[in-house]
This record gives C-alpha cells, structure tokens and sequence, in this order.
C-alpha cells in the first residue's frame, strides 16, 4: 500500500505544477520588442519571436520550474539571434533607403524631445550597450538577471548600461543635470538608471 500512496502523492504534486507553456503567449509582446532592438527590422523580428517560441516550446524539459520564465526566454532569443549572426557575419544594407522606409515612429508630442530622435540616437549606440539599455531599462531585468542572460559580470552589465546612457545624453545634447522631457515611459526608463520599467 505504502508505494502506490508515494506515487500517488508525487503524480499529485506534479500535476499541480502549472504548465509554463501556459505563459508563453503572455511574454510575446515583450519578446517582440527585445527582438525589434536586435534586428531593428520588423518581418526579423517576427521570425526571431517565432524561432524562440518553436526552441522554447520544444526544450520546456530544461525550464527550471520557479525560476523565471521572461529571463530564460529573453535568454533563448538572444543567443538565436547572435548565432544567426555569426553564421551570416554581415549586416544589413540600406543603401535604397528601403528599411528606413518601412520605419514607424509615434507621432510628436509636446516634449522638448521628439521620440524619433532619441531613437536615432540609440541606433548609435555600440550593440552591448543598446542591449544592456533595453534589457535593464525598458524590460526592468536586474542587473544580475542580465549577466546571466549575456554570460558576462554583473559589473560589465552595470558599465554598458552607464556608458550608453552617458553616450545617449552626449548625442541628444542633454546637460549635465537636464533631465528627458518626453511621455514615452519606455524611453524615460531606459535613461533613468534607477528606475527600470518593472514587469
């Protein structure tokens, strides 16, 4: 009797355990974006999004129930992207104009700032620092949580996202204690170095 109640007890605690798979739906929209700061085109965006998801989806077996799920997908779709990219070791032309044709960007609004030109300015800056900036700033990982996902120090972490911030204030003319006049919280967060968008 006492082996059939043990197993039993273990089927039950196993079955309680929510399916991860449940939420995957629920962090597309923020895997879009991080995929979007990667490609900074659309349509590979979208097929970046989708390779994660299939890779996800196929190896759930090595998500380590409790830990966090956006982290490990953000994770996933980072080394995706990188690993495509080192196949290919090129970058993207536009010598027609053609993808910044496709660009959106928000309408103005009454800030000082317009969002176009802050996104003009993020697009100089080195891929590590833009990366460390949209993955503490505007997706509120930890610094630690980072580290993780880019196999680097947390001190690394802490300094790509300090020298972005100061590059991007360099490059929107900001003065030493100016501060960003703009409704976008997203951007605000990305230069607050404090104050990361929370999930």
């Amino acid at each position: 009797m006492a082996p059939a109640d043990k197993s039993g007890g273990e089927h039950d605690n196993a079955s309680a355990q929510p399916d991860p798979r449940d939420d995957l739906v629920s962090h597309l929209p923020a895997l879009r974006a991080f995929a979007l700061s990667l490609t900074r085109e659309s349509a590979s965006a979208d097929d970046l999004v989708q390779d994660t998801i299939v890779k996800a989806w196929t190896n759930m077996d090595k998500f380590q129930a409790g830990t966090n799920l956006r982290a490990w997908l953000f994770t996933i779709l980072r080394n995706t992207f990188y690993s495509a990219r080192r196949k290919t070791k090129r970058e993207v032309s536009d010598s027609d104009g053609l993808y910044a044709a496709r660009l959106s960007t928000r309408p103005d609004h009454d800030g000082r700032l317009a969002l176009r030109d802050f996104r003009a300015a993020f697009e100089q800056l080195p891929d590590e620092q833009r990366e460390a900036l949209i993955l503490v700033g505007a997706s509120g990982f930890s610094y630690e949580e980072v580290a993780d996902m880019t196999g680097v120090a947390i001190g690394t972490v802490k300094s790509r996202a300090n020298r972005g911030r100061r590059k991007l204030a360099e490059l929107l003319h900001l003065g030493e204690n100016e501060e960003l006049n703009m409704n976008d919280q997203v951007t605000l967060a990305v230069m607050a170095p404090n104050h990361p968008v929370r999930r």
